[in-house]
């Protein structure tokens, strides 16, 4: 396969705002690559859009004025899905998730039934005399902890995410040290997720991976495992800011002209399932985010027996060109 990344061509309409771009799928198909489910290893679960930050880059525009929230009845449901599924991963995002009243029972319920269980957390969440003890729940249960944290660049990063969160980030990260999280030999993982802070692409992850370690361990002794480097997409309330900014023809073509379809084989969707908080399947977070349902059909987890089949077909759009940009979301 030739993997030098193309220009568009052929241009056609990209939604209501009147940017022109390749329409996805036919670059794929130039390419003569499909977008085909693999065995599906890895059950996300986005618990909710309740978060105690606005983020200028949330694809879902979670913030503290949201309702969306799993209830009971679908935690159970979910539950049920993954004992009969035997997935190899379980992945629980939000919205901030730490802010569900039923996450404890998840991971307690979730944990015996797959090898790896992750929680995704923008740090500060974790805060308050409520929530303190989520992190001894995480520990007990060795689940791995992903966190946001954009940069080590205190202006830049309460820029996007709000004021004082990096001081608050900072703190979380020491406590998660101090309790065996990202040091050596513990077996407690803590991996951090950094986005570009404006609208333009990541750098590259090995060389940004690098300079995180060494900034984080020189000025406060902060450890940690691994650093996914990724960009933003072009949904939510970042879409808004490219908006608003004059910036989302100029970030969309960009992101289009950087297609590596190289990237296409590790894609996410290709190895993951999706739950809503409501209980409704997606390929991915961001198809979960735009309302894109599992394979182009609205179907409910309780109607599932097991995970999808290899084979089945992902629902693609546009945005699509963030996961296949450089080396992609891989």
């Amino acid at each position: 396969m030739n993997c030098e990344q193309i220009s568009p061509e052929n241009k056609s309409v990209l939604g209501k705002d009147s940017l022109t771009v390749e329409p996805f799928r036919l670059t794929l198909a130039k390419h003569g690559l499909t977008l085909e489910r693999q065995r599906t290893a890895t059950l996300q679960i986005n618990v909710g859009l309740l978060c105690n930050q606005r983020c200028r880059h949330c694809h879902f525009s979670a913030g503290p004025d949201r309702r969306e929230s799993m209830r009971s009845e679908t935690v159970n449901e979910v539950i049920a899905y993954a004992q009969g599924s035997h997935f190899d991963a379980i992945d629980i995002t939000g919205g901030a998730p730490e802010l569900n009243p039923n996450l404890v029972t998840l991971i307690e319920k979730l944990s015996p039934l797959a090898p790896r269980i992750m929680l995704r957390s923008n740090l500060t969440a974790f805060n308050g005399a409520t929530r303190e003890h989520l992190m001894d729940l995480l520990k007990e249960h060795r689940v791995a902890v992903v966190a946001s944290f954009p940069s080590f660049n205190e202006s830049q990063a309460d820029s996007q995410r709000g004021g004082g969160v990096f001081q608050e980030s900072i703190s979380t990260l020491k406590k998660l040290n101090a309790m065996g999280y990202g040091q050596d030999g513990s077996r407690l993982e803590l991996d951090l997720v950094s986005n570009p802070t404006g609208a333009f692409l990541p750098s590259s992850q090995a060389q940004t991976e690098t300079r995180f370690h060494q900034v984080l361990e020189q000025k406060w002794g902060i450890s940690f495992n691994n650093l996914f480097n990724f960009a933003n997409v072009p949904l939510g309330r970042f879409r808004q800011w490219l908006l608003q900014s004059g910036n989302l023809e100029k970030y969309i073509e960009k992101l289009a002209s950087s297609f590596n379809p190289c990237a296409v084989e590790g894609l996410m969707c290709r190895t993951l399932v999706s739950v809503s908080w409501d209980g409704y399947l997606y390929d991915c977070d961001f198809n979960l985010a735009k309302g894109l349902f599992m394979g182009g059909r609205k179907i409910h987890i309780s109607e599932m027996s097991g995970p999808p089949e290899p084979g089945s077909p992902i629902a693609v759009a546009d945005h699509c060109y963030t996961c296949t940009a450089g080396a992609g979301f891989t």
